[in-house]
């Protein structure tokens, strides 16, 4: 089957999936079907059926999994969005058509990914620039602890996920450049190759801005994810190990110098290391996040192998010591709970796909840049994912950071979509000329 044909087929079985989990959903609620439902189907596959038409066009020989996975997730997502709130479902939609429509128009605009490596040292003060903007006047936490979002009049969103996409291209382009002088040994420790130590200058620059964020903003989802980002991306322009464990050690004691010093860190820790202490709030400071944790491992538990149904869990009142609304940070702990360990496998699963593809198009890609690219988007879209279910699931402390095409959140969703045009355009343009 020719790959435009293939992906086809895998949006209608993603639409199917869209549409039913938007039926179940009001039928575990009301018992009927909301007369919305035509609507739905009639916008949600419109403009799925758009994008494929501007991937036939103009990315003819893209891998057929990743725009169609994409879809899946966003309409599963937005089901799941419905059962938890029914009030942020239009705007879900309303952020869904932003994001369709700008991946059409990067893929319409950007015919050949190395055209964007010259603007690397452009890209890059955007990038940090729209990271650092939350600390700016119009800077604003919207009632939350972290700092994460701009707000211009009654418009709001999180810099941050714009930052994601663009730093990607910029790191692509500079380590693309400077590889070969970043790989070349000065001196050695044992077996250990030392590059000169002016190598290491990015990394620290990396790790400053990182910090900055973690500190100033309070958002350790952003700090480790930048980071990691640039570390993994480090390592598969040089190949050098060396790289990987200084930026560990380095994150490693920037965390542990904030747990020491910033509260807002400490609280985080502690909360995912005593969720369940009834006196959470003079043990931590911070009643709320060591309430959801709770909720979430109780939600992940009552689900079992199979779920106990779609619209049929309780995620607004999981015990009744936890009283409250699950979050939609929370979404993979509500999809446990209703759908099982099938449920979450399937999204581990879907998570996975993409990721394999996204480093096969790297593999594929006959140019260093492409490589990177592929390498770094794919880092962003599996990294983010690890951390909020590693979170949910108490692997690892909460990061606030928000599942890739699931989570409510607008940033984020056309954030995902322009990152995902990026990763079809390298994937198109080493599939025709292989």
């Amino acid at each position: 089957m020719r790959p435009r044909n293939a992906e086809l087929s895998m949006l209608i079985l993603a639409i199917i999936i869209a549409v039913g989990t938007f039926a179940l959903v009001d039928l575990a609620r009301t018992g009927e079907v909301s007369p919305d439902l035509p609507g739905f189907l009639s916008v949600f596959a419109g403009l799925a059926v758009a994008g494929h038409l501007v991937v036939r066009k103009f990315a003819p020989a893209a891998d057929p999994l990743l725009y169609s996975i994409s879809i899946l997730l966003a309409g599963f997502g937005y089901g799941i969005i419905r059962r938890l709130d029914p009030g942020l479902a239009g705007a879900q939609l309303g952020w869904f058509a932003v994001g369709i429509a700008l991946f059409c128009l990067t893929l319409i605009v950007v015919r050949d990914h190395r055209v964007l490596e010259q603007f690397r040292y452009s890209l890059m003060v955007l990038g940090i620039g729209l990271l650092l903007l939350p600390l700016t006047p119009i800077g604003s936490t919207l009632g939350r602890s972290a700092k994460l979002w701009v707000q211009v009049g009654p418009l709001s969103f999180q810099p941050a996920e714009a930052a994601k996409v663009v730093l990607a291209l910029f790191l692509a382009g500079y380590l693309a450049q400077k590889r070969e002088v970043m790989n070349i040994t000065t001196a050695r420790i044992g077996p250990i190759g030392i590059p000169a130590p002016r190598h290491f200058g990015p990394l620290l620059m990396a790790w400053m801005l990182s910090l900055a964020v973690m500190f100033y903003e309070r958002d350790l989802g952003s700090s480790l994810l930048f980071f990691a980002l640039f570390v993994v991306t480090l390592y598969a322009a040089t190949a050098r190990g060396i790289y990987v464990g200084v930026g560990i050690a380095m994150f490693a004691g920037g965390v542990w110098f904030a747990y020491s010093y910033f509260a807002h860190v400490s609280t985080r820790v502690c909360a995912w290391l005593n969720p369940w202490s009834l006196d959470i709030n003079d043990l931590c400071g911070f009643q709320q996040s060591g309430r959801q944790i709770a909720q979430s491992y109780m939600a992940l538990g009552t689900g079992g192998f199979t779920g106990v149904g779609l619209g049929q869990g309780r995620p607004q009142l999981i015990d009744p010591q936890l009283e409250g609304t699950l979050p939609t940070d929370f979404i993979f702990a509500a999809i446990g709970e209703e759908l099982g360990l099938l449920g979450t496998t399937a999204v581990l699963l879907l998570f996975a796909l993409v990721i394999a593809r996204g480093m096969h198009t790297a593999l594929r890609s006959r140019d260093a840049f492409g490589t990177l690219l592929a390498t770094s988007l794919t880092v962003i879209i599996g990294l983010q994912a690890f951390l909020i279910m590693a979170g949910v699931s108490r692997l690892l402390p909460l990061t606030g950071i928000t599942l890739p095409f699931i989570s409510y959140g607008g940033s984020s969703l056309v954030a995902n979509f322009v990152l995902m045009a990026l990763l079809v355009r390298v994937s198109d343009d080493e599939e025709a000329r292989a």
